[in-house]
């Protein structure tokens, strides 16, 4: 049986979901992402607890498909600004219809009407996320965060940064509050 779950964006999300559904001792053959599957069907009982459990911890079941489409969606574009692999030629339209083989703007609409945000501002949002983090750790300068994120100059990050956080990269490093947001508040 295959249930969709809502907010999973880490292995630390992964880890908490298995364990609610160990912990009803519930078998289960794959955790990803957003999707649970399990060995077998879930009595509706257990099912209602399992919910309750996953709304305590921050998730939450998804029913429909729409909603399904646009966590996988959320789920992707998570996954591809974490790896820090990002082609300043990388088009978001191609990578989500190749991944999910559907056309773009059916993707696009989709996705807007259950998340009140466009595609683009999320993956936009979620890179200024990343940046934030890396800025932080200075694990990294800004042309190498501008290089692994697929922006084309410094400057675009800089720009794209400021307009989202009011801040320059440099102001941010300042700051002793660092404003950063979990991902699935996005």
């Amino acid at each position: 049986m295959k249930i969709f779950i809502k907010n999973m964006v880490c292995n630390r999300c992964i880890a908490a979901v298995e364990n609610i559904f160990s912990s009803s001792a519930i078998k289960i053959s794959s955790v990803i992402l957003g999707e649970v599957e399990t060995e077998s069907d879930i009595p509706e009982e257990n099912m209602q607890l399992i919910e309750k459990k996953l709304l305590e911890t921050g998730f939450e079941r998804i029913m429909d498909s729409a909603h399904q489409l646009a966590e996988k969606i959320k789920n992707l574009i998570i996954i591809k600004v974490s790896e820090l692999d990002i082609d300043e030629n990388f088009l978001l339209s191609e990578f989500l219809s190749s991944e999910l083989n559907k056309d773009y703007s059916a993707l696009s609409k989709t996705f807007s009407q259950n998340e009140n945000i466009t595609l683009e501002q999320f993956f936009i949002l979620q890179k200024i996320e990343k940046v934030k983090e890396l800025l932080l750790y200075n694990e990294f300068n800004l042309t190498e965060i501008a290089g692994k994120l697929g922006y084309k100059s410094v400057q675009h990050l800089s720009s794209q940064f400021r307009n989202i956080t009011g801040f320059t990269p440099t102001e941010f490093k300042k700051l002793k509050d660092h404003h950063r947001k979990p991902l699935d508040h996005l």
